[in-house]
């Protein structure tokens, strides 16, 4: 990965775009930082209302495994959406400035990253509460986070790579990701748990193989295993789920930095 390399070599430069994005994401806003955490918070809480409203107090979801699959899927979302306006957004700074183009987008992963960690600090100790209100405890898997957490990274800086680069040359790349987005929430499990799909899957076996191909579901489900000790999915497709990414960001890199060249073109 030559193009990593060459992030990290200008690594200062990295960080000072991260921590601009940083600081220009809460500009003005009173709670600044803090809606971080809150936006997250008040979207388990909407999801959590609605399906015990829906399927009543006997719906068997854990409320813990709510708040982790929320926060997983922000992580992603705020790193794709930021991905897109990577380089349009910043349209004089690529035309007049000579730098490594990956750094843009790096650099949004590298902010929602911050993100993420900030938002963890209040998600393991609510995690730890609800499983014991529920008679549970956090697992000691926990202390593995970090290695589900860089590869969670390395996905979403695939993911941003692809959208910041498509988004230069077609502009209604923005309004297909949007779509998108809408349709993989509900086709990742961040309300329910894998099981569900195993359940409604009975029938036909393919299409829980076909769901475990989704790089989320074995991310999300990685998650909850390490914290409220979920099971964890190793069948083929779901290792076939982890290892793809890591297979095709040989050729997302490629692509990138042919189509990095002509950005100020595009522009």
């Amino acid at each position: 990965m030559h193009s990593l390399v060459i992030a990290w070599r200008h690594r200062e430069l990295l960080w000072n775009l991260a921590g601009r994005d940083l600081k220009g994401r809460y500009k003005d806003s009173v709670l600044g930082l803090l809606w971080t955490i809150l936006a997250p918070l008040f979207m388990a809480a909407i999801y959590i209302f609605f399906l015990r409203l829906l399927g009543g107090r006997g719906l068997q979801i854990s409320l813990a495994d709510i708040v982790i699959g929320v926060f997983a899927w922000q992580f992603t979302v705020q790193c794709v959406t930021s991905g897109l306006t990577a380089f349009t957004g910043n349209a004089n700074l690529v035309k007049k400035v000579f730098f490594p183009r990956l750094l843009l987008p790096t650099s949004v992963v590298l902010s929602a990253l911050v993100n993420f960690l900030l938002m963890l600090v209040v998600q393991l100790p609510l995690v730890a509460f609800l499983l014991w209100h529920s008679g549970g405890t956090m697992s000691l898997w926990t202390l593995a986070l970090p290695v589900v957490i860089l590869y969670h990274t390395f996905f979403n800086l695939l993911l941003a790579l692809a959208v910041s680069a498509a988004n230069v040359y077609f502009r209604d790349t923005q309004h297909l990701v949007g779509l998108g987005l809408s349709a993989w929430f509900f086709l990742s499990p961040v309300m329910y748990p894998l099981s569900f799909v195993h359940d409604l899957a009975a029938r036909w076996p393919w299409v829980e193989q076909v769901y475990q191909l989704n790089p989320l579901t074995v991310i999300i489900t990685a998650y909850r295993a390490l914290q409220a000790g979920a099971p964890l999915v190793l069948t083929p497709a779901a290792i076939a789920g982890w290892l793809w990414p890591l297979a095709g960001a040989a050729v997302v890199f490629w692509v990138f930095n042919r189509a990095q060249r002509n950005f100020a073109d595009h522009l």
